[in-house]
């Protein structure tokens, strides 16, 4: 028997799919030195990620006296994955998926907000650039056109303003 549970937090960051089970045997190694059951943890994940259905998503489990309580922590491609509104695909049938959808600079902006804290730019306005070459790379168009052309043609040129917070 371990020591005696401490009241001091322990952050555990992993990687899962939103609104599934996480594999019991890939959470073993993290959870296992802190005493807790993977099976219930991954099961706790599941309920916390049911929102984020299909999409892959970081989970921060922060533990304390052996209860491990998860929150996401999403990604840019995962809220632009989730701002496109796609319906959830079989991950083992269905591989290679062009996301061609649509997604308003607004959407972009707002999501450039919630990433700011973890964003290096100076100002919004290059975190709302960051985000824009994550839409380029998932594939998906910006008030339909390319994410490149908003960047270069409105944005760089002066023709839309972002916002300074």
């Amino acid at each position: 028997m371990g020591p005696p549970p401490s009241t001091e937090e322990k952050v555990v960051l992993l990687k899962a799919v939103g609104g599934e089970i996480g594999s019991a045997s890939a959470l073993a190694p993290k959870l296992g030195p802190l005493g807790l059951s993977p099976k219930k943890v991954g099961e706790d994940i599941q309920k916390a990620t049911m929102e984020w259905k299909g999409i892959k998503v970081m989970v921060r489990l922060s533990v304390v006296n052996r209860v491990a309580t998860p929150s996401v922590v999403p990604s840019a491609s995962a809220m632009i994955l989730k701002e496109l509104k796609e319906p959830p695909r079989d991950r083992k049938k269905v591989k290679n998926v062009v996301h061609s959808g649509n997604v308003t600079l607004d959407a972009i902006i707002d999501i450039a907000r919630v990433l700011r804290s973890r964003s290096m730019a100076k100002k919004l306005e290059g975190t709302v650039k960051e985000v824009l070459g994550t839409a380029f790379s998932i594939g998906c168009n910006v008030n339909g056109q390319s994410p490149v052309e908003i960047q270069k043609k409105e944005i760089d040129a002066g023709n839309v303003t972002i916002p300074d917070e």
